[in-house]
């Protein structure tokens, strides 16, 4: 990557401009799936003699651009693909280094607009209201602000937001207005901790609050935040959590501790750009497996650990052993979607070589410690992988002399950052808790070839935990495939079809797909249509797509029925998976 291209992600000129702060002014209209308003950017100067600014932007009505009340000329170029089209500014004057200045866009989204979701009444638990929500991550900032929509650059920012519906921001409000249009709201509110655009997200809708604490609140419709608020714990700011979350017995707080670890891996210390995506979501696997540890006990936190293990080796199985997707830091230079490239991959592969240097270098007592003056050291930057390796070389030969040196020098660290398909180490966890659940799977792979399943009962499964039932069901998907006798035998005796834990049907679902077994697809229609979690609606869609009979039609007639269901870059995503793209 050549030096002024800090991120091949952005076509903002960044080695030129940063921005500081935006300020948005937005009208909702949920009658039209648009916002409406203007941004004011604080930019600064990085070099002598700056002549323009070129922004992202994406599927956006530019309707003025002024500098100190001055209207200027600009340009939106040719499309380029995901990566979407430049905004080209020309300034009065080329300005000098450090110089400090505000550009004022008018503008519209449109309904081309991939960050926001419009939801009508219908599509609500509520019937009654429609609702909004955005989520910006990895490139679609763009796609409502103009703006440099890069990691590399962290800003503050403040918004006041006109809606006939409640809004929340992720940042602080600070006070509600009646606005000009009868029967609307404006909402201020102010993020006075720098933070790049992805995480510039708010929502809209009929939205009641329950208070968690002194400082957090969970949000939702009335309908279901009682239920949200005696599931879910305290978390900075604004997380939004998928409805599916919502087990009735915590069993996917592990979710809402992975986005609490944000807090500091991915929000306080940020990718510099999409090729150093492992750091957001490798150290937050870490940070989240530390904390399980300490709740729950290690062995629970290696179960969780087994169960993303078993998830990386699905996503390298889909992507191919030698698919560039495989890759921990991979090459986007050519202009690659950010989104081709999620995937468990990042988080997955970049625990397990986090979890390994750990163990060369001689265990928690001593990797822990560099974790935390890592997050002291990076505190507010965006930095890349080589950033990452010169600290821990730094760090360990500065506590722990030459030793830890050599002992780092053992790893491969190219083979881990570029090598392809699986890990170039393969981890040994604590399995005592997957024991039975392994034995169990056995005893099904045995039975079956006697066509005899007399001897399995639902006391099989009494006491195990979501992760445990989850392992079994995993283990069952990884022999070979199940007869359609035996699937009905399996759900006769534990009523998997009943469950409402969103990982259990997935699995359960999953596997009945696998083998074609028809009598499951009436469930896995109802599951990917009323929730668009990506983590399950993709692999249920593909699993179809590659069934036998009628599933590949089923797969396609059900995804162009409920497209607009689903959020933008979930359905973008998934008409690939389709071919439908």
């Amino acid at each position: 990557m050549s030096a002024d291209r800090i991120d091949p992600s952005s076509l903002s000129n960044l080695a030129d401009i940063a921005t500081t702060h935006l300020h948005l002014e937005w009208a909702v209209s949920f009658e039209k799936k648009v916002f409406d308003g203007s941004v004011v950017l604080d930019l600064l100067t990085l070099k002598e003699n700056v002549p323009t600014v070129v922004l992202d932007s994406s599927y956006l009505d530019i309707k003025q651009v002024l500098y100190t009340d001055k209207s200027l000329e600009f340009q939106v170029g040719e499309r380029q693909g995901a990566l979407g089209s430049p905004l080209t500014i020309k300034l009065p004057e080329a300005l000098p280094a450090n110089t400090s200045f505000q550009l004022t866009i008018i503008y519209a989204t449109t309904p081309q607009c991939t960050a926001v979701q419009f939801l009508t009444p219908e599509q609500t638990v509520g019937k009654k209201h429609p609702y909004l929500f955005a989520q910006c991550e990895a490139i679609h900032a763009r796609s409502f602000i103009p703006c440099q929509d890069s990691p590399s650059v962290k800003l503050t920012y403040s918004a006041n937001v006109t809606s006939p519906l409640r809004v929340v921001m992720s940042a602080l409000e600070r006070g509600v207005r009646p606005s000009s249009v009868q029967g609307e709201m404006t909402y201020s509110f102010h993020q006075p901790t720098k933070v790049p655009t992805y995480l510039i997200t708010l929502a809209s809708g009929n939205l009641e609050s329950r208070e968690l604490s002194s400082r957090c609140k969970v949000w939702s419709e009335p309908e279901v935040v009682d239920a949200a608020a005696k599931e879910f714990e305290e978390n900075p700011c604004l997380t939004f959590v998928t409805p599916t979350l919502i087990a009735g017995d915590k069993s996917s707080v592990n979710v809402i501790i992975h986005e609490i670890s944000h807090s500091w891996m991915g929000n306080l210390v940020t990718t510099k750009n999409w090729e150093h995506f492992w750091l957001n979501e490798g150290h937050t696997k870490f940070i989240e497996r530390k904390i399980l540890a300490r709740l729950y006990g290690e062995p629970t936190a290696q179960l969780d650990m087994i169960i993303g293990l078993k998830a990386l080796k699905e996503s390298i199985k889909q992507f191919g052993d030698d698919a560039p997707e495989t890759v921990l830091q991979p090459d986007l230079s050519g202009g690659g979607d950010p989104d081709d490239f999620f995937s468990t991959v990042p988080y997955e592969k970049g625990f397990n070589l986090l979890y390994h240097v750990q163990d060369v270098v001689g265990g928690a007592s001593i990797f822990d410690p560099f974790v935390k003056e890592y997050v002291k050291h990076f505190a507010g930057k965006s930095i890349t992988t080589q950033d990452w390796k010169a600290y821990l070389y730094a760090y360990m030969e500065k506590h722990h002399g030459q030793a830890a040196i050599e002992r780092l020098n053992t790893i491969d660290f190219n083979a881990w950052f570029f090598g392809r398909g699986f890990l170039p180490v393969e981890p040994k966890f604590d399995t005592s808790l997957v024991d039975a659940s392994y034995a169990l799977a056995d005893r099904w792979d045995a039975a079956r070839k006697q066509n005899d399943f007399s001897a399995f009962s639902p006391k099989d499964i009494e006491g195990y935990s979501t992760g445990q039932l989850s392992v079994f069901l995993e283990r069952l998907s990884d022999q070979d495939t199940y007869s359609h006798e035996a699937l009905a035998a399996m759900d006769s005796t534990y009523a998997l079809s009943k469950s409402r834990n969103s990982e259990i049907r997935f699995r359960w679902q999953s596997l009945g797909v696998k083998a074609s077994y028809e009598p499951i697809y009436s469930d896995v229609v109802a599951f990917i249509t009323e929730q668009g979690r990506m983590k399950y609606v993709r692999p249920l869609y593909r699993g179809l797509a590659h069934a036998k009979g009628d599933a590949p039609d089923l797969a396609r007639r059900t995804f162009l029925a409920h497209r607009s269901f689903y959020h933008p870059i979930a359905a973008q995503l998934i008409a690939k998976d389709l071919g439908l793209a």
